[in-house]
């Protein structure tokens, strides 16, 4: 017997822990399956062929004629919006869901000026070779303040701005967070593994919570950094993490000129860079309670719906409730 517990405890102790049964995905989230069939746009900027992944869903419910653009946060892929779409869908909207350039299962350049205004261009050239116009536009994080820039830039061709925990509702450099180099960015985006994520996942985007659902998005952002796709994914990541820290979006939230919709989570405190801030200015960072209605005081006729109980990822940690939220704003004439 003693022999027998002692094989079972060897075997036992052989077996691969959690974290060890990381998934590896390639550098464009190859071995990562989409919700729905993954479509590939084609087209050339900066002196190069660049892709851009997205999903096209059809109305599953009587179609209104109506057009519901998803753009994704930094940490996000526009499979992250799965539960969205599906009520989208429902409610009888065509969805786009795109992954940014840089992003998922996009291209990943190494050699590329990353810009609000330039993504926004990219999408914008996205919905006309798909005969889209004027859809409903949301964004969530990063995406929510790329949603405000596309809203600024090209304001006749969206009906509706819905903005989901936007990142950008305060200027981070203004207020005291130190400047980070695009190498130091590099640096700290290589550590990238799946306890990091889990960790940051659980105390930023779900309030300290975790579920099984959630489980899976938290293999998808480690699984890019498990295999060879680590140093260009990190390397793109960085450029990003530049271009939202240095391009602010807060000094022109009373230029919009759509109808907006914002939802925010109560329990959200993410801002870019905090952790290097100084202690005292970093614990005044992300303030959701205070950002949401002050972004909803500048943005002309703009509606706040807030969530007390959720951080910054409301249409993951409870979809249903968001999604009755999400398509009752968007009735509103």
């Amino acid at each position: 017997m003693r022999n027998m517990l002692l094989a079972l405890a060897l075997a036992t102790a052989s077996l691969p822990t959690l974290a060890q049964q990381q998934p590896v995905y390639g550098a464009r989230l190859e071995g990562f399956d989409y919700p729905y069939p993954v479509k590939l746009f084609k087209f050339q900027a900066q002196r190069q062929p660049l892709e851009m992944a997205y999903m096209d869903i059809a109305p599953t419910g009587p179609a209104n004629g109506r057009t519901a653009v998803l753009l994704h946060g930094k940490n996000f892929c526009a499979a992250t919006w799965e539960p969205n779409i599906g009520a989208l869908s429902r409610a009888g909207y065509r969805v786009i869901a795109v992954d940014q350039v840089g992003f998922c299962k996009s291209s990943k350049p190494r050699h590329y000026q990353f810009s609000l205004s330039g993504l926004a261009d990219n999408t914008h050239a996205l919905l006309e070779s798909l005969g889209i116009d004027h859809p409903v536009v949301i964004g969530h994080s990063m995406g929510g303040m790329l949603a405000i820039r596309y809203a600024l830039m090209f304001p006749r061709d969206v009906s509706h701005l819905a903005l989901v925990d936007p990142i950008g509702l305060e200027d981070w450099k203004a207020v005291g967070v130190p400047y980070q180099s695009v190498d130091q960015w590099y640096a700290g985006t290589l550590k990238t593994d799946y306890e990091s994520t889990k960790k940051y996942q659980m105390d930023v985007y779900y309030a300290g919570t975790w579920t099984p659902a959630y489980e899976r998005w938290a293999r998808m952002q480690a699984g890019m950094y498990a295999g060879d796709g680590k140093d260009i994914n990190a390397w793109d990541q960085a450029l990003t993490y530049d271009m939202v820290y240095n391009q602010p979006v807060v000094y022109e939230l009373s230029d919009i000129k759509v109808l907006t919709t914002l939802f925010i989570g109560l329990k959200d405190r993410t801002a870019v860079g905090k952790g290097k801030a100084p202690p005292e200015i970093r614990a005044t960072l992300g303030n959701y309670p205070v950002l949401g209605k002050r972004a909803a005081g500048a943005i002309p006729g703009a509606t706040l719906v807030e969530f007390a109980d959720l951080g910054h990822s409301p249409q993951v940690a409870d979809p249903a409730r968001f999604n009755a939220a999400l398509l009752k704003a968007l009735g509103q004439p």
